[in-house]
């Protein structure tokens, strides 16, 4: 019975490795490019839109799907018109998908471009409304899969493409969009027609438009990269205060991790339903974000940090969020201690620690989560604060010059690609020569985290130390720590490391008098809780 238990949970652990996530992946097709011609008006909510997709079929078939929601009483898209190489197809809206017929059966490695001419007011993803001074505007909000709201396409992260953006609205709104800018040029009617072109394939959860009345300011070159604030003109000046420390982000990450993916930065102020969403190239902010206080730049490190890891290097499925979340968590708490020291950095992840504690009271759940099924879900102290947290265990378990290392050819191996937690162990182990295998299971796949009851005394007969802990948490949890021993008019403490791997262990330490005060984890490099017994 007990080796047909253990099998059972081997299972279910390599199952919560593999499983991919709930959307109906078609290994037979790959887009390469997204042309989207978009117009705008003042008048209505309807936008037209013309789509060209550049679709790579791997092998033969004779119809796919593409990701739109259908219309119903009032919102939502109408296809109109569907080309395939510029003749007209059968087609089927259904289930928020365009069900398209191809011409005749593709060919293994063949191209085709598919034109998708339709219309509609978006139920979501392009949220067009007032910014806070009253004044109209249009912001992609796609995060996670609600780019179909208003694009044809493939609406998930594992399908990566080029995009082009041609925008016509009313010539008295700006455009920005990811890439670089092609053309802006006055129509005689009266609108503007905007084209921006992105080169490096993205996923659909970061491409993204802003189209409002815009000040723009150049803030200057970061290695050869362009940075821009665009900010609502009515925060002209506190915007470009408050959006030019990017600059010296955008320098750390570039000399610690790699050079900057994409040929811009653009930090934009609007109305995401977010903090912040770190579309590729073209970060969005939410519109309070700008104070004149430069109250932020926690949050844009955060998203210039997603640059590299969930832009670039994505997660392959939805429940490894962690690999973009807790990266970009862990890595703006890294950028604060490089600007501003060690003791940032402590009070950081002690905060984040306590977010952790609280959640998992709340909800006792792995990092990767395969049952969730509503993404949105996901958006949690799991991915985010515990996903920083391992990776800060991890820089701790393997040392500084193995983890930079690991975290560069992680990102060189997959940069402009997809990966799952088990291709960053795998590189990780190959950089450290260690065995991870054990503490990703513990960290990432097991739910919860070492509780532990502690106490402690002096043994005068022996001048020793006395440390007891126990772990009240059901599952057994194996680490690492630190015990610092602080003796009256001693600033810095005596470090003692042990290992603890059992429910219920004791140290001892040689010292010469009672100490005034013992404190677990000291450095705050470990991911725990004090509980009661």
């Amino acid at each position: 019975m007990r080796l047909i238990l253990a099998c059972l949970i081997f299972c279910n652990f390599i199952m919560c490795i593999t499983a991919q996530d709930f959307y109906p992946h078609n290994e037979a097709i790959d887009i390469k490019q997204y042309v989207f011609q978009l117009d705008l008006n003042d008048s209505t909510d309807v936008i037209y839109g013309n789509a060209a997709i550049e679709v790579l079929f791997k092998k033969s078939i004779t119809s796919f799907a593409l990701d739109l929601v259908q219309k119903d009483a009032e919102k939502g898209m109408t296809v109109h018109q569907l080309l395939e190489n510029g003749e007209a197809v059968s087609f089927q809206q259904k289930n928020d998908r365009v069900e398209i017929q191809c011409s005749s059966p593709s060919k293994s490695n063949e191209k085709r471009t598919y034109q998708i001419k339709y219309s509609g007011i978006p139920k979501d993803g392009l949220v067009i409304s007032a910014n806070k001074h009253g004044r109209r505007t249009f912001f992609g909000d796609n995060w996670p899969n609600r780019a179909h709201n208003w694009l044809p396409c493939i609406d998930h992260p594992s399908d990566k493409a080029k995009v082009d953006f041609i925008i016509t609205a009313p010539d008295h709104y700006q455009v920005v969009a990811n890439g670089f800018q092609m053309e802006e040029t006055n129509l005689l009617d009266g609108t503007k027609r905007t084209h921006w072109r992105e080169t490096i394939p993205l996923p659909m959860k970061v491409v993204v438009i802003g189209v409002a009345e815009f000040a723009v300011q150049y803030v200057g070159k970061v290695n050869e990269v362009p940075v821009y604030s665009w900010i609502f003109t009515d925060d002209r000046e506190a915007g470009f205060y408050d959006y030019r420390i990017a600059t010296k982000v955008l320098d750390f990450f570039q000399s610690h991790v790699a050079p900057y993916p994409y040929k811009k930065l653009a930090n934009v102020q609007s109305k995401t339903r977010f903090g912040g969403m770190e579309n590729a190239s073209t970060i969005f902010y939410f519109e309070n974000s700008v104070t004149g206080k430069r109250e932020h730049e926690p949050l844009i490190a955060h998203e210039i940090a997603h640059q590299w890891f969930g832009n670039s290097a994505s997660e392959r499925y939805w429940h490894h969020l962690w690999l973009s979340e807790g990266f970009a968590t862990y890595f703006t708490n890294l950028y604060l201690e490089h600007a501003y020291g060690k003791d940032k950095l402590k009070a950081r992840m002690q905060e984040e620690r306590d977010k952790v504690v609280k959640f998992t009271a709340r909800s006792l759940r792995p990092v990767v989560d395969t049952s969730v099924k509503d993404y949105m879900k996901l958006l949690n102290p799991n991915s985010y604060q515990k996903g920083g947290w391992v990776l800060h265990m991890l820089r701790n378990k393997i040392g500084d010059d193995y983890f930079w290392e690991g975290i560069r050819s992680y990102y060189q191996r997959y940069q402009v690609g997809n990966a799952v937690t088990e291709d960053f162990q795998r590189v990780m182990e190959e950089v450290s020569g260690t065995n991870l295998a054990p503490f990703f299971k513990q960290w990432i796949y097991t739910a919860g985290h070492p509780q532990l009851n502690y106490s402690y005394n002096f043994d005068e007969k022996k001048n020793e130390l006395v440390v007891s802990i126990k772990q009240i948490q059901g599952q057994l949890f194996e680490f690492p720590l630190e015990i610092g021993i602080y003796q009256e008019g001693q600033v810095l403490p005596q470090i003692e490391t042990i290992q603890i791997n059992q429910k219920k262990q004791e140290f001892r330490f040689p010292i010469q008098q009672a100490p005034s005060s013992v404190k677990i984890d000291p450095n705050v490099v470990q991911l725990f809780e004090i509980v009661e017994d």
